[in-house]
């Protein structure tokens, strides 16, 4: 299909099942597709399994679908300041998937360019790569589950660990513009994860602050093969994450 546009964002996140796998872009505030992810919250698909940096702040982005209890896995590079999934993860409610923030963008990227796995250096020595890492807490306190050690193997006399990719079942990104084949421009920092997620996902979803007809080949950041829904949202403003001055 040529055309990718859909007219609004519950149109768009309308088919995201029980128990679905997304990939999310977006690093702290910048980049988020708050949007798609307030549609998703209407929507009101739970038992999710979020693929993303980390679960957006208390009362934004990701942060709404857990206080919600929609969010049952989160696989990501740390808790930042969201006080509800440090909350979640250690009384028991939510599994943790923890990852070195570039395996995470790899793993993400090379799963939509069809590689497995990869070895990689990060991790290499610690619980990443030896197992250990819990995943989930029992109510008590105690650890439920842990991480797995996983195979390492050495290369011209160095240690590396495998590294599995991510491929999810949606993927929702924000960009600063989309033409209606899916090509989409991300505006400066917005790159951060935006493009990993949505070659991640089997099914892409961008929300667009700019559509247009056609962008120029020369500004494509992401190509439009990777994308397969688009939705106008508009301008939307980033915020501040951590307030450090009255």
């Amino acid at each position: 299909m040529l055309d990718k546009t859909l007219p609004t964002t519950d149109a768009a996140v309308a088919d995201i099942h029980d128990g679905a796998s997304i990939a999310v872009g977006g690093f702290g505030l910048v980049g988020i597709p708050a949007r798609l992810i307030d549609a998703l919250r209407e929507h009101g698909a739970t038992d999710l399994t979020i693929i993303s940096n980390n679960l957006g702040t208390d009362g934004f982005g990701l942060g709404l679908l857990l206080a919600d209890k929609r969010i049952s896995k989160s696989i990501g590079s740390y808790l930042g300041s969201n006080k509800e999934y440090a909350r979640q993860y250690l009384s028991g409610e939510l599994t943790v998937e923890f990852t070195p923030q570039g395996t995470l963008a790899e793993r993400m990227r090379a799963g939509g360019a069809g590689i497995p796995a990869f070895y990689t250096t990060a991790g290499v020595g610690t619980q990443v790569a030896e197992g250990g890492l819990p995943q989930r807490y029992n109510e008590d306190g105690t650890v439920a589950v842990v991480s797995k050690p996983k195979e390492t193997r050495e290369f011209n006399g160095k240690l590396y660990v495998l590294e599995e990719s991510i491929r999810a079942d949606y993927a929702l990104v924000h960009a600063h513009k989309g033409d209606r084949y899916g090509n989409l421009v991300f505006n400066k920092t917005a790159m951060n994860f935006n493009p990993d997620a949505a070659m991640s996902g089997r099914v892409t979803i961008a929300q667009v602050e700019h559509l247009v007809d056609v962008i120029d080949p020369e500004e494509v950041d992401l190509p439009g093969i990777y994308v397969d829904r688009v939705v106008e949202v508009g301008p939307q403003e980033t915020g501040i994450e951590n307030r450090t001055v009255s």
